[in-house]
């Protein structure tokens, strides 16, 4: 569902080899969707027995489920739910509210990732 990747490949590679190594880029990937990771698994919320009306019901399985998955050799990092449900708790549907919880994750860290691989072009 989110992911940062990095557009523009050939004329990034270029500059980052002149002034930096590519596993510093790939590590920047890496502790930036390891944190959104987090964030998205922090802003998922968590059904109770209360909130579902199912007495005993332990919820966290959306929580659960958000993963993080490097791809390309390391230059992308992509976390998404796995749970069936997850898109309409993000989204919403037309008998709830949306819940979202990846998006809020994503834009926030998107910012961190910029001010991150600038450091690394300077």
């Amino acid at each position: 569902m989110g992911e940062i990747k990095i557009i523009g490949m050939e004329k990034l590679q270029k500059k980052l080899k002149k002034n930096v190594q590519m596993a510093e880029v790939k590590r920047v990937v890496r502790h930036n969707g390891a944190e959104m990771q987090e964030k998205a698994q922090r802003n998922a919320p968590v059904g109770t027995p209360e909130s579902t009306g199912i007495s005993g019901y332990v919820g966290g399985t959306l929580k659960r489920s958000i993963g993080i998955d490097i791809t390309d050799g390391g230059m992308t990092a992509e976390v998404e739910p796995t749970a069936d449900y997850a898109p309409y708790v993000e989204l919403g549907t037309r008998f709830m509210e949306a819940q979202p919880y990846l998006k809020p994750a994503f834009e926030e860290q998107r910012e961190k990732f910029k001010k991150d691989m600038k450091k690394l072009t300077r």
